[in-house]
Order: structure tokens, then sequence, then C-alpha cells
């Protein structure tokens, strides 16, 4: 599974993308200007504008390639397991890596959450990936033939959603209380679903 998340650095657009995922996962959107996105990409004020038009544009697009592959390491890691209860493992131990150590992915999302209550555009946003996310872990579930796939009785969708709900309320929990220990066994918890 590729550990990268963050967008290559080749060119001044993609330069401005992987400065403003650093420096807003680091911070928090609302504490980081486009200077200080400009400064760390090694580029002047007016390219920002240029690539991305403002703030709003350049989180937007740097939310896009993170989820775009974050939704292709989920996808290649949960084809390792050949029943539900295996791909669904595969998906938890993912989770527990990045809670491990990326946990400025979740930063990230957890922010913009908090944005997409005010900015349609940032709902528009996060409603896609989450949509994306559950039909990613549908779509896996659906591929085990039902003799393996040991779901009792719920629909692939309402378990994807499940899954999803917990991983990302267990993440907050984590991100919250980094020190505490038993918020991350506790993805492991979901297995109990599937067994």
């Amino acid at each position: 599974m590729s550990r990268r998340s963050e967008p290559d650095e080749t060119g001044p657009s993609q330069k401005i993308l992987t400065a403003a995922y650093r420096c807003i996962s680091a911070r928090g959107y609302a504490n980081v200007s486009l200077r200080d996105i400009a400064d760390e990409a090694g580029v002047v004020l007016s390219q920002l504008n240029y690539y991305y038009r403002n703030k709003e544009g350049l989180f937007i697009e740097v939310l896009r390639i993170l989820s775009r592959n974050y939704m292709k390491e989920i996808r290649m890691g949960m084809k390792n397991g050949t029943t539900a209860k295996e791909k669904i493992s595969c998906l938890l131990s993912y989770f527990q890596d990045m809670l491990q150590n990326r946990p400025e992915i979740f930063k990230l999302l957890f922010d913009m959450t908090s944005m997409s209550l005010w900015k349609a555009s940032f709902n528009d946003q996060l409603r896609d990936m989450f949509s994306d996310l559950s039909s990613v872990i549908e779509t896996e579930i659906s591929n085990v033939p039902p003799s393996e796939a040991n779901v009792d009785g719920y629909s692939p969708k309402v378990l994807a959603r499940r899954v999803v709900s917990a991983l990302f309320g267990t993440a907050m929990q984590a991100v919250l209380d980094p020190d505490e220990k038993n918020v991350r066994a506790s993805l492991s918890a979901l297995q109990i679903s599937f067994e």
C-alpha cells in the first residue's frame, strides 16, 4: 500500500499544494495565510492566486488530492482480503497505521468537517469523500460471496456507513487524546460485526 498522501513536488502548482497540505495539517485552515503557504512553497503570493484563485480553492484542491489518494490506498488494502471479515480487518489495519503514523490527515479532515458546516463548497467536498469511502467499503463487501460475508443480514451499504462512522469517531478520539492507547485498540472491536 502506498504511504504517500501528499502531492508530488514538481512544478509550482504541486509545490503550492504540498506546502498548503503541510501548513494546514500542522496549524489548521484558520491559522494559515496564503503568505504562509507561498513562503513554505518558495513561490510568490501571486502564483497562489494564479493557480487556485483563493485560499478556499486551494484548500479544496488539497482535499481532492488527499481524498483521491486515500481512496486508492483503501481500495488496494481491502483487496488483500477475501472475506468480509478479512477486508474489514485490512481496513482497520490501515486506519490504525494512519492514526499512528499520519495523524495530520485526520486533523485536516476534522478541520474540513468544521468548515463544511458553514461553507457549501467544503460541505460538497466532504460529503463526496464520505460517500466515496462508504461506496468503496460497500463494493468490497459486496464482492464477497454471500456464504463468506457473514454480515448478519445487514446490507453492505448499511455496514459500510456503520464502519465509516466508527472509524472516524474513533479517529477523532485518538486525535484529541493521542496518549490514550485504548482508543486505537477500539478499532479492533469493529471486527466483532463480521464474526
